[in-house]
C-alpha cells in the first residue's frame, strides 16, 4: 500500500531518543526508509525496532571532523540519495552567562549549530544534484526569545535560523527546501525530567494553552515540511509553542 513516504530516504540525527527517535517512527511508519544517527550506540538497537524494513543505524560523533561528509556517504553507499534531512540532535548546557564555561559554549555551539550545518552541507550537495530534498533544522523557541541560564543554546539556535535562511535561498531553484521548527518544551524523557516539579508548572503558566508539547506533534509538523505539499515552504522558522513567544 503506498504511503506518504514510500521509497523516500530519511535521514535523522539524534535518532536514538527523544524527538530524533520519535521523528525517525514517524518517517519510518510512514513508508520511509531511515538512516539514523546518533553518538550513542544504543542507535543501533532503536532503528532495528522501527517499522518497515531498509533502515541504517550509524553511531557517530556529528562534531568530529569530516564526520558529516562520511555519514552521507554511508548513507549514499547504502540507500542512494537522501530526499529528507532532519537536524535533530542538539545539547543544552545551561549556567548563568557570566559562569559559562568556554567548554560548554564550544559544546553547544559545535553539537547545535556546527554538526547541523555541516549535515546539511553535505547532504545539501546530493539533494542539488538529484534536483529535489527537505532539510528541517531543529531550532527551538529560544531561537527568537532570551531564556535566563540559556545563552549559549540561544545563540546556536539562533544561529541555525540564520544558516537556514541562507541554505534555503541558495538551494531552493533546484528543489531543496530548508526550513526550521521550533518547539517549546518537549515531553521527551529528558524533558519530563528537565521540567518536572514546580519549575514546569511555572513555565507551564507562560504558556497560554497551559502546557508542553508531544513529541508526536513535533515530528507531524516536520513531516507536513518533509512532504511534497510543502514545496512552496522555505527559508522559514515554524514556532510549535503553544503561542509563548506571542506574549
Amino acid at each position: 500500500m503506498e504511503t506518504p513516504f514510500s521509497g523516500q530516504i530519511a535521514v535523522v540525527t539524534g535518532a536514538a531518543s527523544g524527538i530524533g527517535f520519535t521523528v525517525a517512527r514517524h518517517f519510518a511508519s510512514r513508508g520511509a526508509r531511515v538512516i539514523g544517527i546518533d553518538r550513542s550506540t544504543e542507535v543501533a538497537a532503536v532503528i532495528a525496532e522501527l517499522p518497515g524494513e531498509g533502515h541504517l543505524a550509524i553511531a557517530k560523533d556529528l562534531t568530529a571532523p569530516n564526520a558529516a561528509a562520511e555519514v552521507i556517504d554511508e548513507a549514499v553507499g547504502f540507500a542512494g540519495a537522501p530526499h529528507i534531512l532532519v537536524n535533530s540532535a542538539g545539547v543544552a548546557i545551561l549556567a548563568p552567562a557570566a559562569e559559562l564555561s568556554a567548554a560548554a559554549w564550544n559544546t553547544t555551539i559545535d553539537v547545535n549549530l556546527s554538526a547541523s550545518f555541516f549535515m546539511a552541507q553535505a547532504v545539501g550537495r546530493v539533494m542539488v544534484e538529484a534536483g529535489y530534498g527537505r532539510i528541517i533544522n531543529l531550532a527551538s523557541q529560544a531561537s527568537v526569545i532570551g531564556l535566563e541560564e540559556h545563552v549559549a543554546y540561544c545563540a546556536s539556535k539562533a544561529g541555525l535560523l540564520g544558516m537556514t535562511r541562507v541554505l534555503s535561498m541558495e538551494w531552493a531553484r533546484h528543489g531543496v527546501t530548508v526550513n526550521s521548527v521550533s518547539p517549546t518544551v518537549v515531553e521527551t524523557p529528558l524533558g519530563k525530567q528537565a521540567w518536572a516539579g514546580e519549575k514546569g508548572e511555572k513555565m507551564k503558566e507562560l504558556i497560554p494553552v497551559g502546557r508542553f508539547a508531544q513529541p508526536e506533534e513535533i515530528a507531524a509538523l516536520i513531516a507536513y515540511l518533509a512532504g511534497r505539499d510543502a514545496a512552496m515552504i522555505t527559508g522559514e522558522n515554524i514556532l510549535i509553542d503553544g503561542g509563548y513567544s506571542s506574549i
